[in-house]
C-alpha cells in the first residue's frame, strides 16, 4: 500500500504496511542510506506482523536520480553520493510530517530508524516527541548530542562494538548523553556498523537476532499493540 504525506511543501510518497487487524499503534520506519530497500521493506513487514501500522517514507523524494542497484559492488558508494545531496533539515521536517500523519490516527506513535535513519529518527524525536524511539547505530548521532535534552521519548539504542564509523569512545559519549531511567542501551561484541542489514559485508547474525528480539520486547512494553 502507498500513500502521499503532505509536508507543507509537497506530497512525500510513502509505503504503508497495515497490521492484520487493520489498526494498531503507528511506527515511522526510517531508512538506511540505501533508501526503502528490500531489507527495510522486510523489517516493515516484521513490524506490521507484530501489530503495528508502519509507514516508511521515501526520504530521497526531493532528489533526482536516486536509483540504486542493490546487487552492485559499488552500492555503498552510490548511496553515499545520493545522501550527500540531501538537505538534512528538510529530511527532518519531512519525517516530522510523517509523525504528525501517524499521530492523527490516535493510536500512539513510535520511530524506528537504521543507520542514517537511526540518527534522523533521533533528530525527529527531538522535534516531535513520539512515544518511543528505536535507533540502530545512528550514524549522525555524534553531531546531534546537543539535542539529547529534547528527546523525551523512551528510547532503545543498539550499537556494535566493532563499528568502524562509531568508535567505542564515541559510543561511550553517546551513551552518557542519551542515558535515562527508562532508556535502554545495548552493545554487541564483534558486531560492526549496519549489523542488522543482511548484506554479507555488514551482517552479524547473532547480534541481528538478539537486537531484533530486544526491539520486539521494548516495543511491546512501551508501545503495546493491545
Amino acid at each position: 500500500m502507498a500513500l502521499e504525506i503532505d509536508t507543507g511543501s509537497g506530497l512525500m510518497p510513502a509505503h504503508v504496511w497495515e497490521p492484520a487487524g487493520g489498526s494498531g499503534p503507528g511506527l515511522l520506519l526510517l531508512q538506511e542510506i540505501f533508501g526503502v530497500s528490500s531489507y527495510i521493506k522486510q523489517r516493515a513487514e516484521d513490524l506490521a506482523g507484530l501489530g503495528y501500522f508502519v509507514v516508511a517514507p521515501e526520504i530521497y523524494w526531493r532528489l533526482d536520480d536516486t536509483s540504486l542497484d542493490e546487487s552492485a559492488p559499488d552500492v555503498l558508494d552510490q548511496a553515499v553520493a545520493i545522501t550527500s545531496r540531501l538537505d538534512w533539515s528538510t529530511a527532518v521536517s519531512d519525517s516530522v510530517a510523517a509523525v504528525e500523519y501517524l499521530r492523527g490516527r490516535d493510536e500512539g506513535v513510535g520511530v524506528v530508524g537504521f543507520c542514517f535513519g537511526g540518527g534522523l529518527g533521533f533528530n525527529v524525536a527531538a522535534e516531535s516527541s513520539p512515544d518511543v524511539l528505536v535507533s540502530y547505530y545512528g550514524s549522525a548521532l555524534p553531531q546531534l548530542m546537543d539535542l539529547a535534552p529534547q528527546v523525551d521519548a523512551v528510547s532503545l539504542h543498539h550499537f556494535g562494538d566493532a563499528d568502524d564509523y562509531l568508535s567505542t569512545e564515541v559510543v561511550d559519549k553517546i551513551v552518557a548523553a542519551v542515558d535515562g531511567p527508562y532508556n535502554e542501551i545495548c552493545r554487541y561484541p564483534g558486531a560492526g556498523h549496519a549489523f542488522d542489514n543482511p548484506m554479507p559485508a555488514f551482517h552479524h547474525a547473532e547480534a541481528s537476532a538478539l537486537a531484533w528480539s530486544r526491539t520486539e520486547s521494548f516495543l511491546s512494553r512501551h508501545l503495546p499493540t493491545v
